[in-house]
C-alpha cells in the first residue's frame, strides 16, 4: 500500500512538472531583441537617405513624414493599428520580405507585435502569440476594440485565409477563434466604428480591384453590404480607418502606380470626396489619440521591395 502510494506521489509530481512546463512555454515572452536576431544580415536598411520614392506629404495638416524608432528595422513592419484610446501600436513583422509567405508561417517571430507609449516614446515591441505552440500560423491585419481582437491568419488545419477573434484576457490574448463572415462579402481588412464595419473586397458590383464597402451591424450579425461609391474609383482602394470621432476615413488608393493615402471627410451623415495626403508607397493608416497618422512605407530599389517601416507624420 505504501508503495503504490509512492508511485502514485512520483506520477503526481510528474503531471504537474508537466503542466508548469505546458504553462511556461505558453508564457513565453518573444521580444525585441530576438526579432532583430531573425532579420537576415544582408538586408539593406532603408533610410530617408537612400530611398528612392520617399513619401510626399500633400497636406499642411502634419509635418513631414519619418520612420518611427525602435519600431523600424531592416525587417519589414507593416499594417499599423492604434486602437482608440489606446496607449498601444500593434504592427505585423516579417523578418525576410523577400520570403515567401510558406516560408514565413515557419518563423513564430513573423506576426503581430505591440509596443506601449510609455516615458513619451514607443517601447520596445514583444509578439502576440495568437496559436497553440505546435501550430504553425501567420497573423496579421488586426483591428482591436476594447478586449476584442479580429485578425486575419493563415494556419495549419485550414485551408486559405480566414478571420479569427480573440480576447484580451489576464494580460495576453487568448479564446481564438474563427470568425465568419458571409462568403459572398469576400471580407478583406477592416475597421469597425460602431455598428459600421468598413472593409475591402473584389466582389462584384465595384469599380475597380479592390472597392471599399461597408457593412452594418443588425440582429447580432454583419449585414447588407453597401459600395461607399464616393471613395471609390477604377483604381485600387483599400485598407480603411475610420477616426475616433467618426468623422474622417482614411484609405488607400493607387495614384501614379503606388499607393497613396487618401481621407474624406463625413458631412451630415455623408462622406465626402476624398482627397489626397501622403502619395508613394503610403499604406495602411491609422492615427493615434493626438491626431498623428501612421502608415507604412515600403522602400523599393530598382523594381525590387527590400524592406518596410512604419512612419509616422506629425499632428502641426
Amino acid at each position: 500500500m505504501f508503495h503504490k502510494s509512492i508511485i502514485a506521489l512520483l506520477i503526481l509530481l510528474i503531471l504537474l512538472c508537466s503542466c508548469q512546463q505546458e504553462e511556461q512555454l505558453n508564457d513565453v515572452v518573444y521580444n525585441n531583441e530576438a526579432r532583430l536576431e531573425s532579420i537576415p544580415v544582408e538586408i539593406i536598411k532603408g533610410t530617408p537617405l537612400n530611398d528612392q520614392y520617399p513619401p510626399i506629404l500633400h497636406s499642411a495638416e502634419f509635418e513631414k513624414p519619418v520612420p518611427l524608432p525602435i519600431i523600424s528595422t531592416n525587417g519589414a513592419e507593416d499594417s499599423p493599428f492604434i486602437p482608440y484610446d489606446s496607449s498601444e501600436l500593434y504592427f505585423f513583422f516579417a523578418n525576410d520580405v523577400k520570403d515567401d509567405p510558406s516560408i514565413q508561417i515557419r518563423n513564430i517571430l513573423n506576426g503581430i507585435w505591440v509596443s506601449k507609449y510609455e516615458d513619451n516614446k514607443w517601447s520596445q515591441p514583444t509578439l502576440v502569440v495568437l496559436q497553440e505552440e505546435d501550430v504553425l500560423a501567420l497573423n496579421g491585419a488586426q483591428f482591436i476594440n476594447e478586449n476584442k481582437m479580429l485578425f486575419a491568419t493563415v494556419r495549419e488545419g485550414y485551408i486559405g485565409l480566414h478571420w479569427f477573434s480573440a480576447e484580451y484576457i489576464n494580460n495576453k490574448w487568448s479564446n481564438w477563434e474563427l470568425f465568419e463572415f458571409e462568403e459572398e462579402y469576400m471580407v478583406g481588412e477592416l475597421h469597425i466604428f460602431q455598428n459600421e464595419l468598413y472593409y475591402h473586397s473584389s466582389k462584384e458590383g465595384g469599380y475597380g480591384e479592390n472597392d471599399i464597402w461597408m457593412l452594418t451591424f443588425i440582429d447580432g450579425k454583419w449585414q447588407n453590404p453597401v459600395n461607399i461609391t464616393i471613395l471609390n474609383s477604377g483604381e485600387n482602394e483599400g485598407m480603411p480607418y475610420v477616426s475616433k470621432d467618426g468623422l474622417e476615413l482614411w484609405f488607400n488608393r493607387t495614384y501614379k502606380g503606388t499607393p497613396a493615402l487618401y481621407r474624406s471627410i463625413r458631412e451630415n451623415s455623408e462622406w465626402g470626396q476624398p482627397e489626397l495626403m501622403i502619395s508613394q508607397f503610403a499604406g495602411e493608416p491609422t492615427l493615434d489619440q493626438f491626431g498623428n497618422l501612421y502608415f507604412v512605407h515600403h522602400y523599393y530599389r530598382d523594381g525590387e521591395m527590400i524592406e518596410a517601416d512604419i512612419y509616422v507624420a506629425y499632428k502641426k
